[in-house]
């Protein structure tokens, strides 16, 4: 009868940082991270497929995934690639004090894409 519990969710692990609503670019988005920036990410990353689970709206793109400056120029470039120069991170992040960047968030990255043309 221990069992009769359902098993907890791995994530979040945690609720989303106090400080998201005053990230960069406006309020946090509200819902889900598109799959295709969630792929993106990942692959940016070189990071196997289980890491995507950290990448929620609020997840900081310094302190909760824990890219480095290379990792970002690789998101920048398929960011690029695939959503086209108005979606550059490198654009964003120009002029940010370090504060400003340490907040940006994935939801601050996604604000950047043009909107899905299809919604569900």
């Amino acid at each position: 009868m221990a069992d009769a519990e359902p098993p907890v969710s791995p994530a979040p692990v945690r609720p989303g940082p106090p400080h998201a609503g005053a990230a960069p670019g406006g309020s946090p988005h509200p819902g889900r991270v598109r799959p295709e920036l969630v792929a993106l990410l990942v692959e940016a990353a070189g990071a196997p497929p289980e890491w995507a689970e950290r990448v929620t709206p609020t997840a900081l793109l310094d302190a909760d995934l824990m890219l480095d400056e290379h990792e970002i120029a690789a998101l920048d470039a398929l960011l690029c690639s695939r959503f086209g120069p108005s979606a550059g991170l490198a654009r964003r992040r120009a002029g940010l004090d370090l504060p400003a960047l340490e907040a940006l968030t994935v939801a601050d990255v996604q604000r950047l894409l043009p909107a899905e043309e299809a919604d569900r």
